[in-house]
């Protein structure tokens, strides 16, 4: 192909419907992926943030398991019990309901 400004503008116009191309397809991929969750963390864990403020510190993975691992918290994937979340990690320590919070809101935006 010649470099003249024909030349050059069509290259330019190919360029920009690859671009557009792309974009599209990347879109199109995204919306499969589950949406965000959207709350504030308290909402997200319902009466369960209450209860976190009530317990005892410090505590572990297991005592909150033993506590409160029937309550259920919403997650990406749907509820899930905190028998369910916590399982997966290690005895863990935590020195505030904040910290615990924390976990969890790691945890469940997965």
């Amino acid at each position: 192909m010649a470099d003249n400004k024909n030349a050059r503008d069509k290259q330019a116009d190919d360029e920009e419907r690859r671009q557009q191309e792309r974009e599209l397809q990347e879109s199109r991929d995204r919306a499969d992926e589950p949406e965000p969750i959207d709350t504030e963390p308290s909402e997200q864990l319902g009466e369960l943030d209450e209860e976190l403020e009530n317990h005892d510190y410090p505590t572990t993975t297991d005592e909150l398991i033993s506590a409160h691992g029937d309550r259920e918290v919403e997650t990406q994937g749907g509820s899930k019990t905190i028998t369910e979340v916590l399982s997966p990690i290690d005895n863990e320590l935590y020195e505030s309901a904040d910290d615990v919070r924390n976990r969890l809101q790691g945890l469940i935006s997965r």
